[in-house]
């Protein structure tokens, strides 16, 4: 009987790939208007199943008042903070574009007495400011002026999209609710596609990536939140004009990884130079407090969402950012983890299949054999074997 194997059609198969690509590319082009609150709600909820599963547990296993809450709690502490941010930046765009033109006539006084007993950097710090101080003005605008240029005209983009913003935070918020409602069934699809792709490697990567992404969640949205709000509070208490104002920039720029020194700092420098030097003093001890905060607090919690290394969250956060904006927050680090773990399984997997040599009696193919015994002598242990 002759068992010939079956035919491959090439153009058959090449064409179905083919139409598989296309309908794939189609699909992601029609949806494309959603996907940035698609990612945004994805995020958000796997971020915070837990607590969803937790306060559905606690209202007697009732899923629509869980989704009803956790659609409250999501408006309350992820949808008004970063509206309200927007929002404060965008009331107050024409003050901001007033002190920028005003920045390019702005000279610096000569610096203060403390800089220069500031430990390590306060002689350096003292010469820069001294080198910037002697500038004219003109001089000193002129380097000031391309930067500021850069910030007037992302001010006049934002202005124009803040209506496509606000629905984009509306859509957000309605596609984290019906993934609240259905995210067994959600998360069950995405699952059997990993399994299906990479066996049992890719259902441990999708793991793995929800795992990454409430790391991120707790270790830098968390972090930026407590940071900003303890900056507010500090500015506040020291009398700081535009505290609002400054404490949705320090929330945008903690999230962002530059964290609140910049603001804070200016801030600092203003109280000393408008001559209030007591509270200018309390407010940059303040800011050494929270930098050293944001620096202790972002490790611990990024280690208690996923057990992955601290710099790979770390490179994905700051490489996401870069490359996607600020959805990359999230994208990037799953990406990392997810490339991770498919490297090392590989690897190990590849290691595992390899027939190690035996550590006891290694194999020695130079080693001339055993003569036969006389006639009539049992064989030996060895010869047996042979």
């Amino acid at each position: 009987m002759n068992n010939k194997p079956p035919s491959i059609d090439l153009a058959r198969t090449t064409l179905a790939i083919l139409f598989i690509c296309l309908l794939i590319i189609t699909s992601l082009w029609i949806l494309r208007p959603f996907l940035p609150a698609l990612i945004w709600a994805t995020m958000i909820v796997v971020a915070t199943w837990p607590l969803m599963l937790k306060v559905q547990e606690r209202l007697r296993g009732k899923r629509s008042l869980a989704v009803l809450v956790m659609t409250l709690a999501m408006m309350v502490v992820f949808i008004i903070p970063f509206a309200l941010a927007i929002g404060t930046i965008l009331e107050n765009a024409d003050q901001i574009v007033g002190w920028a033109k005003a920045m390019v006539h702005f000279s610096l006084p000569p610096p203060p007495a403390w800089l220069e007993n500031l430990p390590m950097l306060g002689s350096y710090l003292s010469k820069i400011w001294a080198q910037l101080a002697a500038m004219p003005a003109e001089e000193f605008g002129g380097r000031l002026s391309p930067h500021l240029g850069r910030v007037l005209t992302w001010f006049a983009g934002q202005a124009g999209s803040i209506g496509m913003m606000f629905v984009h935070i509306m859509l957000t918020l309605a596609l984290a609710a019906m993934l609240y409602a259905g995210g067994e069934k959600a998360g069950g699809g995405v699952v059997r596609f990993a399994r299906r792709v990479a066996g049992k490697t890719g259902e441990n990567s999708v793991l793995l990536a929800a795992h990454a992404i409430r790391a991120v969640a707790l270790g830098v949205v968390v972090t930026a939140l407590v940071q900003s709000i303890l900056a507010g509070i500090g500015l506040v208490i020291v009398g700081m004009p535009y505290a609002t104002l400054l404490t949705a920039l320090i929330f945008m720029c903690a999230v962002a990884q530059i964290g609140s020194a910049p603001v804070l700092i200016a801030a600092t420098v203003w109280l000393f130079y408008t001559g209030d030097e007591i509270w200018g003093t309390a407010l940059l001890v303040w800011t050494i407090f929270l930098s050293s905060l944001d620096n202790l607090l972002r490790p611990i919690l990024i280690r208690r969402g996923a057990n992955l290394p601290l710099m790979l969250i770390f490179a994905g956060v700051i490489g996401g950012l870069l490359a996607f904006g600020v959805k990359g927050l999230f994208i990037g680090p799953v990406i990392l983890a997810v490339s991770y773990t498919l490297l090392f399984t590989w690897v190990d997997e590849d290691f595992a299949s390899a027939d190690p040599p035996d550590p006891i009696r290694p194999s020695n193919d130079n080693e001339p054999p055993s003569p036969p015994p006389p006639p009539g002598q049992p064989l030996s242990a060895d010869q047996s074997q042979k």
